[in-house]
């Protein structure tokens, strides 16, 4: 049984991964000067589900079905991998800062979603509020690209917006059809392998150069993405919401965006305008009142 409240170590955890998730943005970015997006996203999911998957054999875990759940796995898998064909070309054209604001809009339309999917998880006034701060804040950051010289960089929110979209769809299909039928390696599994499969399919159909500049650069930021990410992170956000409420460890996940913004303008040398800043921090505000939980109640 998950404990009743966190301890230092789950907040530790919890918010190194927020760090973690924050900075995958920026190398994302770094790795586009070297390789296409879509090459870059199926290398990202080979690297992590051989990882996965040779810690589920060292473990004697199951990873695949033999019945219909393989199916699910299937469909899971495609969402997972079309959200990040999003991800990955929302990059090539936006800022780091504004693609993880867009990105982590996720939490909020899943609790749009769940209140007409999910019965125990009802729309409330704090949610409600919720939202309205943070569709603020994705409006505040769209005024930003408007000023921007270049319209490329609204498309490349409207894709990272997508994005966030999928993301929620697919926490959604988890919740509603497959969360008794797969633990969560299986669950990674299936998200990785299968997006690993549909992701180099559309490199080769879509794009006719992967490799542009191997640098070490590059290659140290998709090897960040596989290993440290999308293996390691994943794993133990896992184990976070196994161990402790769920609804806990998910309030902290409004730091995402504000450590996306912050690490652009660190590392990449983004311009962190007030309009920028301002709607970060209203997508984080909502993140935080969507997650909360209710009346300080504790999930068990």
């Amino acid at each position: 049984m998950p404990r009743r409240a966190l301890d230092g170590r789950a907040v530790a955890t919890v918010v190194t991964l927020c760090f973690l998730w924050g900075l995958s943005q920026v190398s994302i970015k770094v790795a586009n000067s070297g390789v296409s997006p879509i090459f870059q996203a199926a290398v990202r999911s080979v690297i992590a589900a051989s990882l996965v998957a040779l810690w589920a054999r060292a473990r004697s875990l199951p990873l695949i079905h033999r019945d219909r759940t393989l199916v699910h796995g299937l469909a899971i898998g495609l969402l997972f991998g079309t959200e990040f064909v999003f991800v990955y070309l929302g990059l090539y054209y936006t800022t780091a800062s504004h693609a993880v604001i867009f990105l982590y809009t996720a939490p909020l339309f899943v609790a749009l979603g769940a209140h007409w999917l999910l019965p125990a998880e009802p729309m409330t006034t704090r949610k409600g509020i919720g939202l309205l701060l943070a569709f603020a804040g994705v409006v505040a950051t769209f005024w930003d690209s408007l000023q921007s010289p270049t319209r490329l960089q609204l498309l490349g929110d409207l894709l990272s917006l997508t994005a966030g979209f999928l993301w929620a769809a697919t926490s959604l299909y988890l919740k509603r059809i497959v969360r008794t039928s797969m633990t969560p390696p299986q669950m990674l599994f299936y998200q990785l392998g299968f997006s690993a499969v549909q992701l180099s399919v559309m490199t080769l159909l879509l794009e006719s150069r992967q490799v542009t500049a191997l640098t070490p650069l590059v290659i140290g930021s998709i090897a960040y993405q596989g290993i440290i990410v999308a293996f390691a992170s994943y794993l133990a956000w896992f184990w976070l919401i196994q161990a402790y409420p769920v609804s806990n460890v998910s309030a902290f996940t409004f730091f995402t965006p504000i450590f996306g913004i912050l690490l652009g303008g660190l590392l990449l040398q983004e311009p962190l305008t007030l309009t920028l800043l301002v709607g970060g921090g209203l997508v984080a505000a909502g993140m935080a009142l969507v997650n909360w939980p209710e009346g300080g109640r504790q999930n068990r």
